[in-house]
């Protein structure tokens, strides 16, 4: 049961967040967009480290002085593999005239339901990879752990749904529209949750290295997108001491009911 939980949170989170289109009747300030990105900034952050990084770390201590090495080498892993979707895939972050990835034909709001989808990508992962270690019985990863980290990444999305549904809506969509596609950018969560699961059940000994793929994936996210964006122009100090507030929120989850 806390593994659906694990899977399903998230995406509830996105959901609801992207349904903010309904009753919101003016486009997302910028002030709001820097609070918003901020915030899921320091949810990823927190998380990649109390329920990733520690846990593969704790889980390698048999090699004594060298138990931080399955941890460091799947982060750089999971930096790779975003680093070379973001090549692959075009997507537009909102706020940019500038597509990423290489050239297409794609609608811009399309391009933008990309780029909030690449986000998810790692999040889905975070999720599936600490709900297999639990079902593998690892001692390290507790039901409330899971819980912990799905409900942190859930409470992250909801701003993540509302990023994407709002600036849909100033693009001329319909509420409808803008609601599907929001909602969309977050189906990719319990599909790689899942895929995750049932990977990590095939390789319960390289689950150090999942752990730390999802923490590199998820940070590298944060790195090369999220805190770029919420630190640009006015109002960056929003962004900041919203990256705090996220960071903090994650932290108490984690260390409370993990």
């Amino acid at each position: 049961m806390e593994a659906l939980y694990g899977l399903l949170l998230p995406f509830l989170g996105t959901s609801l967040g992207a349904a903010s289109v309904f009753f919101m009747k003016k486009a997302m300030s910028d002030g709001l967009q820097k609070g918003l990105t901020g915030f899921a900034a320091g949810v990823m952050t927190a998380a990649s480290v109390w329920s990733l990084l520690i846990p593969a770390i704790e889980r390698s201590e048999e090699l004594g002085k060298w138990s931080f090495a399955p941890a460091a080498a799947g982060l750089w892993l999971g930096f790779l593999f975003l680093l070379a979707l973001d090549h692959i895939i075009p997507h537009l972050h909102w706020g940019s005239a500038q597509p990423e990835g290489p050239s297409s034909r794609l609608r811009r709001t399309t391009m933008m339901v990309l780029a909030v989808t690449l986000h998810n990508i790692p999040e889905g992962m975070a999720v599936g990879v600490v709900c297999a270690g639990y079902l593998a019985g690892d001692t390290e990863i507790t039901a409330m752990g899971v819980l912990a980290l799905s409900l942190g990444i859930a409470v992250q999305n909801f701003p993540e749904g509302a990023i994407v549904s709002m600036p849909l809506r100033a693009e001329g969509e319909g509420k409808l529209r803008a609601f599907a596609g929001g909602v969309l950018s977050g189906v990719v969560e319990p599909i790689g949750a899942l895929v995750t699961i049932l990977a990590a059940e095939l390789l319960v000994p390289a689950l150090p290295y999942l752990l730390g793929f999802a923490a590199g994936a998820m940070l590298y996210v944060v790195v090369e997108e999220m805190i770029p964006e919420m630190s640009q122009g006015r109002h960056s100090h929003i962004g900041v001491l919203a990256f705090a507030a996220g960071f903090s929120v994650m932290m108490v989850l984690d260390v409370a009911l993990g």
